[in-house]
């Protein structure tokens, strides 16, 4: 018998709980950086029912209207209205706003001076941590498929309700792909698909699941889809209640989401609403950015960095190249690791002017994954650095 390895990955739509969450905070970051470039801010997002919660802290120099931020931003998704949803509605929210600015402690390490009891004067480190970058050649854009597949359903299904073509659809879902691979490593088939979408009353369960069925085989590629492909639709049956009325939302809870569905390890710090001094995301989207280098440039069928950063210092504590090629590369790991810190570098200050990290441009990562659209800055191969790493 063939054996298979099965891997399954999932996500969710921008009116699930957690999206609202994140996609309120990356709003804020935004608007500050729009005003201010400069802009320190770490806005996390709590929903449930018509409450949101704002909490963080934020130093810039822009003028906010936070209240009427939040409720562009529900009503921007879909949840316009009391007929969209009794409880959380954007005129019916109740917005809480606990933002402070923020710790001089913290700042005096970010900032691009000398300060008593600091090493040197570089732009630190906004915090300690680790980060992970991963791509693979599975699919266009260097993503493990499984979660490029589940994304592509979410991002249809969102097409299809802001058209207002079906009027039964609600902004709350959730997606999962499971895929088989085979001997090789190469994705075979999809063995099952995992729809859930949040709906109108009136609408009747067989509609709901023809109609979902369809955009779901319109998205997936056919050759991989078999008759023993199996549909989990609704499986519940019902599915009126949802968003933060049925469910609570945080901002950064859905980091395995919005990076590689699982596939690729993550560090642990969430994304959204931090300005790039965070490494937490900075670091992150270098990380992404240099592995998917390295797969354009054919050294590696796929492969996984880590980068290790410590609060106020300018340079990375520890850098992984680990072309865990998983047994992929085309090179030496060793030269690989060589021609990558020649052509790139993992310095905070270096990544901001590198990515152009200081433009109001977050909130087109916050749905459907943080590495998938194409116009993103780390999403988008440079030739130069490219040559370095062939060598």
């Amino acid at each position: 018998m063939q054996h298979l390895h099965i891997f399954s990955s999932e996500s969710v739509g921008e009116g699930h709980p957690d999206k609202v969450a994140d996609l309120i905070s990356d709003t804020i970051l935004d608007a500050c950086l729009a005003q201010d470039p400069a802009s320190r801010v770490a806005c996390e997002t709590l929903v449930k029912d018509n409450h949101v919660v704002l909490a963080g802290e934020i130093t810039t120099a822009a003028k906010l209207d936070y209240d009427a931020l939040v409720r562009s931003t529900i009503a921007r998704i879909g949840y316009r209205t009391p007929q969209d949803d009794a409880l959380f509605n954007a005129p019916g929210v109740i917005i809480d706003n606990y933002l402070s600015t923020q710790s001089p402690d913290i700042a005096r390490g970010v900032d691009a001076c000398a300060a008593e009891g600091k090493e040197g004067a570089e732009q630190g480190a906004g915090d300690q941590g680790i980060m992970f970058g991963y791509a693979a050649d599975e699919t266009p854009e260097l993503m493990p498929a499984p979660v490029m597949y589940a994304h592509r359903i979410m991002r249809e299904l969102a097409r299809v309700r802001h058209s207002g073509r079906v009027a039964w659809l609600r902004p709350d879902s959730k997606s999962q792909v499971a895929l088989a691979y085979g001997p090789d490593g190469r994705p075979q088939r999809i063995l099952n698909v995992v729809l859930s979408t949040q709906h109108t009353e009136d609408v009747d369960l067989d509609t709901i699941r023809s109609f979902c069925r369809e955009l779901i085989c319109s998205v997936l590629p056919a050759e991989r889809i078999t008759p023993e492909t199996e549909f989990f639709i609704n499986p519940t049956g019902r599915f009126v209640i949802g968003g933060p009325h049925g469910d609570s939302g945080l901002t950064g809870r859905k980091i395995i989401v919005d990076t590689y569905g699982g596939m690729g390890r993550h560090g642990g710090g969430a994304f959204s609403g931090k300005d790039c001094s965070k490494v937490d995301r900075s670091g992150a989207y270098m990380c992404r950015w240099v592995a998917k280098h390295i797969v354009a440039a054919g050294l590696a069928r796929r492969c996984e960095l880590q980068v290790a950063y410590a609060i106020g210092k300018a340079s990375p504590v520890s850098i992984m190249v680990d072309v865990d090629t998983y047994g992929t590369a085309s090179v030496d790991e060793a030269v690989i690791i060589e021609r990558v810190l020649r052509a790139f570098s993992f310095k905070p200050a270096d990544i901001e002017r590198t990515l152009g990290l200081r433009r109001p441009i977050f909130t087109r990562s916050t749905n459907y994954g943080h590495f998938t659209d194409q116009s993103l800055p780390w999403e988008q191969l440079d030739p130069a650095r490219l040559a370095i790493l062939r060598g």
